[in-house]
């Protein structure tokens, strides 16, 4: 709690009002570690608007944790643009495996496909409803009904072929 706190607070913090010292002094500084903080002076300098403060990357993009089924039914069945579903579990050995593997191949995709990932000890009712009976169970859907599915794990052609049959179909 108290780290979701702090980066709410960092998070909050515009880059355009970080106070920093001047690029001379900092190179004093350098060269001498001990010198007091307290004796930089400090000057207000903008941030240009194009650079980013913290990293993003297309898998924070187009990947999301399924929360509720109401969740689900928004962000998933109601989806205009296909969606990968992977049911996994935290035990799951090869759930690992296959999770990190579909997440790069769903950001090679640029944004053509979402993946929403749906844990089973939490959501239940989603796996009896979309029949689940082993993990790691990855569903292909499309405009709310299910086009494709495959249980197991599988290499990285493999999914690539997935996911064009579900962009192209």
């Amino acid at each position: 709690m108290a780290q979701r706190l702090m980066l709410r607070r960092v998070l909050s913090i515009s880059p355009q009002k970080l106070s920093v010292p001047p690029v001379s002094i900092l190179s004093k500084v350098s060269v001498a570690p001990c010198y007091p903080r307290s004796l930089i002076p400090r000057t207000q300098v903008t941030v240009p608007a194009s650079i980013r403060t913290f990293s993003t990357t297309p898998v924070w993009r187009t990947t999301f944790n399924v929360q509720d089924e109401s969740d689900f039914q928004d962000r998933v069945v109601n989806s205009q643009m296909p969606v990968v579903v992977d049911f996994h579990a935290q035990w799951c050995g090869p759930c690992k495996i296959l999770g990190p593997r579909l997440e790069k191949m769903v950001a090679k995709q640029q944004g053509k496909v979402l993946m929403a990932k749906v844990d089973i000890d939490d959501h239940t009712d989603l796996a009896i409803e979309y029949e689940v009976s082993a993990v790691p169970t990855v569903l292909a859907m499309k405009n709310g009904d299910v086009v494709d599915k495959f249980v197991g794990i599988k290499d990285e052609d493999q999914l690539e072929a997935f996911l064009k049959k579900l962009i192209g179909a």
